[in-house]
């Protein structure tokens, strides 16, 4: 996939809205050839209803999976991805709310298993970020909204799904490249996805003795709506320039990864995280 141009512009909402976004992040993975690896699945992704999560939604909705997506309240991004996994045949359900409230966790969960009868696969992978120049910048309230969103959230929905998961189910979480490298003006968020690295490795261990795999990924720039809605308008233009390969990923790029730890092909694989991250040397 060549570079893109990714004019000026900025969304002044956390989390962002793709629909408004130019170019529109690509997700539907139309060069991307199925092969039934996810036949009669049942899989529950956060932050579903855009970027990396709607991409991931409309892979396993291709390799043969029944998706529940989970959101704030994008409601109009939302449904362009129901109608983009039911177009490949699957059941899509909409489930938004706030996911820092353990209480709508446990909901969600069990909306999904009275809807499909059970639950195999659950990605963790809602976010929210903010840019800051010091660590004098950074409002108390946020740094504590940031942690909720991104790392508590992810302990509530795996706490009350792992019940209903039996062995052969999969556990994915999205970390970041930030997570490995730091980065000066993503403290809050950079520290909670290297909190998720650790959470990923942890359970893990605490799991493999039931059969239920647990793994992340650390993407690398990617364009989703966090970039507009956290980065200047000015800095959009140079958005993942900076890449050993000089451009951003597209959603698109990155959901395989997520087929591929859902999916038998990776049967041998526990506490892993994979890097799409554009070139970058990780030390993991």
């Amino acid at each position: 996939m060549s570079e893109q141009e990714f004019p000026p512009q900025q969304q002044d909402r956390q989390p962002g809205i793709e629909a408004s976004m130019r170019p529109r992040p690509a997700i539907e993975g139309k060069h991307y050839r199925p092969a039934g690896k996810l036949q009669g699945k049942v899989a529950l992704i956060t932050g579903g209803d855009s970027g990396i999560g709607a991409a991931a939604a409309i892979a396993f909705a291709k390799e043969g999976a029944d998706v529940a997506i989970a959101y704030l309240n994008e409601h109009q991004d939302a449904e362009h991805v129901r109608q983009l996994v039911q177009q490949q045949g699957r059941q899509c359900e909409l489930l938004p709310g706030d996911l820092g409230d353990p209480a709508l966790c446990r909901q969600l969960v069990q909306r999904v298993i009275a809807r499909f009868g059970k639950l195999d696969i659950l990605v963790n992978n809602a976010a929210e970020q903010h840019s800051a120049s010091t660590i004098e910048d950074i409002p108390d309230g946020q740094f504590e909204r940031t942690f909720r969103t991104n790392i508590f959230a992810y302990f509530y929905l795996t706490k009350a799904a792992v019940p209903h998961l039996k062995e052969g189910s999969r556990i994915i979480n999205t970390t970041s490249v930030t997570a490995y490298r730091g980065s000066s003006h993503l403290l809050d968020y950079s520290s909670t996805k290297g909190a998720i690295v650790t959470f990923t490795r942890s359970l893990s261990q605490q799991l493999v003795g039931r059969g239920i795999l647990v793994n992340g990924v650390a993407p690398g720039p990617v364009w989703t709506p966090l970039i507009p809605s956290s980065t200047s308008a000015q800095g959009i233009p140079e958005f993942g320039k900076d890449a050993p390969m000089g451009r951003a990923a597209q959603p698109e790029e990155i959901a395989p990864c997520f087929v591929f730890l859902a999916s038998d092909d990776s049967s041998y694989m526990t506490g892993q995280v994979l890097h799409p991250n554009g070139g970058e040397l990780i030390n993991t």
